[in-house]
């Protein structure tokens, strides 16, 4: 499985899965990142890899111990489908 990348420079995670490439976009204040939108081709939706890349994501806020607020549909969505990822709920 491909790892997500923080390209900061974007403000973005990306992951890159069947010759595409995902992103779900931020923004950081302080100790809080808000994750704005994510994003698969068309061609690659249905195959789990936005679930992957928040997912990710979010890993990589515990890791960072940062707060997430989800503006995001989706996000908002996994949050409902994962109770383990609910503690970095801004």
């Amino acid at each position: 499985m491909a790892a997500i990348r923080d390209n900061e420079a974007l403000s973005r995670f990306e992951l890159d899965a069947n010759g595409v490439t995902a992103i779900a976009t931020y923004k950081i204040a302080g100790n809080v990142i808000t994750l704005m939108h994510t994003e698969t081709p068309e061609s690659a939706r249905g195959q789990g890899i936005a679930s992957r890349l928040v997912e990710g994501a979010l890993q990589t806020a515990r890791a960072r111990g940062l707060k997430v607020v989800p503006r995001c549909p989706f996000v908002k969505l996994y949050f409902d489908k994962h109770p383990q990822f609910r503690d970095l709920l801004a």
